[in-house]
């Protein structure tokens, strides 16, 4: 396996209903990571607060949408807007010495704003797939995706990723 992963990002059914945009998108790159044996981690966030109705351990709401490609079983549950407040998915990526981040997924004002801005802080590797994130608000993407590159993240599309010559240039190095 290489020493990358595939963030999905709260793909979940309480999630805006504008993941229909960008999911044939990250199915794509999912097939783009099981093509270049890249990991596949599939985070799920988790309310744990009384005043909360969405995304409560145990509804259907918390469940990843039902057009989400699951390759693997790397899920991992969040309870902060940063996936990297999950201790078993920092466990993950430090047992696999995994450096390089591609990121899909929503909100992009919240989760994953957060996520590109600690992992960048954090000195990994971070590509943002600009045409696999969404939000309840769209009109904020060319916003964030501006704020992502500011933070030191790259940016490129799906199509972009799964380009054949990016296949067969990454699946060639370890």
């Amino acid at each position: 396996m290489q020493k990358r992963a595939l963030v999905i990002i709260d793909i979940q059914n309480d999630i805006t209903k504008n993941y229909k945009d960008v999911i044939r998108n990250i199915n794509n790159a999912i097939d783009w990571a099981v093509a270049t044996n890249t990991h596949v981690v599939y985070i799920r966030h988790e309310n744990v607060s009384d005043g909360t109705r969405t995304f409560k351990h145990g509804t259907q709401g918390a469940e990843f949408v039902p057009d989400l490609k699951i390759v693997s079983d790397h899920v991992f549950t969040k309870y902060k807007g940063n996936v990297l407040s999950s201790e078993t998915f920092a466990d993950f990526i430090k047992a696999h010495e995994i450096r390089e981040f591609y990121l899909a997924g929503a909100d992009a004002v919240a989760c994953v704003k957060s996520t590109c801005y600690n992992m960048c802080k954090a000195q990994f590797d971070v590509t943002v797939l600009s045409d696999c994130i969404t939000s309840y608000d769209k009109r904020k993407l060319d916003e964030m995706l501006h704020y992502y590159a500011s933070q030191g993240s790259s940016i490129i599309s799906s199509q972009e990723l799964v380009m054949p010559e990016n296949l067969d240039t990454q699946s060639a190095s370890e």
